[in-house]
C-alpha cells in the first residue's frame, strides 16, 4: 500500500469519534515501535516529522524508513510534517514525499498567517498534498517550538482563517501545551471553545498538538535511574478521548514517546552496566514505544480495527 494522505482517515475519524494519532518519529526503532502497534490494532497511522527530525535524521534516511515500513505493514500510512517554519520548508517536504505538510504560522499576525498558508495550500493542492494550519498559540518548549503563554483559538477568526487560507485542518489552542510540563495545578482545557469551534465548521477536521499525557509511570522509572523531571505532568487521557468525539480528528504525541524511550534505556543501562551493544537498550525502548503507542490507539484515539 503507497503512502496515503488524510482526507479519508479523518473523514472517517470525524464520522464515528475517534482519533488518529500523529506520532512524532526520529529514528528507526521509534518508527518500527509505531508500525507494529498500529498493525496489531489495525488502526491507520501519521508518522510525523519535525524540523529537529529532518535534521538529525536527515530526509532521506525517513523516508526510505517511511518506505521499509509500508512494506512490512499493510495499513493506511501517512508521513506529515509537523511545525513547518516556512514555505521553503513545506515545499522541500512536498517535493520530497510527504503527503501532508504543516505550515505553522502562529507566531505572525492573523493575516500574514493567512497568506503563508494561502501560499501552501496553493502549492501543495496542485501537488495532492493536504496542509494543516495553525491558529492560536500553545505555550511550552518543543525543539524548536516555544511561547511563554497560550493564546486560545477565537472560535470566529477560525472560521475566517479556514475559508480564506484553504488549509484542510486546523490545530487550535484548547489549553494543550508542548513539552512534558504542560500543568502546574489542575489539568484544563476548555472544551466550549472547541465545541463553538465545532458548531461553526461542522464536518471539519481539527487537530490537537501538545496532547502528550506523560504517564507517571515512565516519569517515575526515568527518576529512579537519575533523571531529574520533577513534576512533569501531561494532559489527562479521558480529556483527549473526549476531545476525540468533539471533532478532533487527529492528536499528536511526541513527548510520551521520548519519556518511555529514555526511561527503558536508562534502566536497560542501569541494572546492566556491562552492556555497550547498543542493541541490548534499544530493542526494549522499541518495545516500550510499542507498548505505549498501543495503548493510546486503543484506550485514548479509539481508531483500533478503523482499517
Amino acid at each position: 500500500m503507497p503512502l496515503v494522505g488524510p482526507k479519508e482517515m479523518f473523514a472517517r475519524a470525524y464520522a464515528e469519534s475517534y482519533a488518529v494519532g500523529a506520532f512524532n518519529i526520529n529514528n528507526m526503532e521509534i518508527i518500527q515501535g509505531i508500525m507494529q502497534a498500529a498493525s496489531e490494532e489495525k488502526s491507520p497511522v501519521i508518522l510525523q516529522v519535525s524540523a529537529g527530525a529532518r535534521k538529525y535524521a536527515g530526509q532521506p534516511y525517513i523516508m526510505k524508513l517511511a518506505e521499509a515500513a509500508l512494506q512490512e505493514n499493510d495499513l493506511p500510512m501517512v508521513v506529515h510534517l509537523d511545525h513547518g517554519a516556512d514555505f521553503e520548508i513545506c515545499k522541500a517536504c512536498i517535493d520530497g514525499g510527504f503527503t501532508s505538510v504543516m505550515i505553522d504560522g502562529s507566531h505572525h499576525s492573523f493575516e500574514e498567517n493567512i497568506a503563508i498558508t494561502k501560499k501552501v495550500v496553493d502549492y501543495a493542492h496542485d501537488k495532492g498534498v493536504w496542509v494543516e494550519a495553525e491558529l492560536g498559540q500553545l505555550a511550552g518548549v518543543e525543539e524548536h517550538v516555544s511561547a511563554e503563554k497560550s493564546v486560545y483559538t477565537d472560535p470566529d477568526q477560525a472560521v475566517e482563517f479556514v475559508q480564506r487560507s484553504g488549509c484542510d485542518s486546523l490545530a487550535i489552542a484548547i489549553g494543550t501545551s508542548h513539552g512534558a510540563y504542560k500543568f502546574k495545578g489542575e489539568a484544563k482545557l476548555d472544551f466550549e471553545r472547541l465545541e463553538k469551534i465545532t458548531e461553526l465548521l461542522p464536518g471539519y477536521p481539527l487537530v490537537l498538538h501538545g496532547a502528550s499525557s506523560v504517564p507517571q509511570e515512565f516519569v517515575e522509572m526515568a527518576n529512579k535511574y537519575g533523571a531529574k523531571l520533577g513534576s512533569a505532568k501531561g494532559v489527562p487521557e479521558e480529556m483527549l478521548r473526549k476531545a476525540a468525539s468533539m471533532g478532533v480528528c487527529k492528536i499528536n504525541i511526541d513527548s510520551d514517546i521520548r519519556l518511555a524511550m529514555t526511561a527503558y534505556i536508562r534502566r536497560q543501562l542501569a541494572e546492566s552496566p556491562e552492556e555497550f551493544d547498543p542493541r541490548s537498550y534499544l530493542k526494549p525502548a522499541r518495545e516500550a514505544v510499542r507498548t505505549m503507542v498501543q495503548h493510546k490507539i486503543k484506550n485514548v484515539l479509539g481508531s483500533s480495527n478503523k482499517i
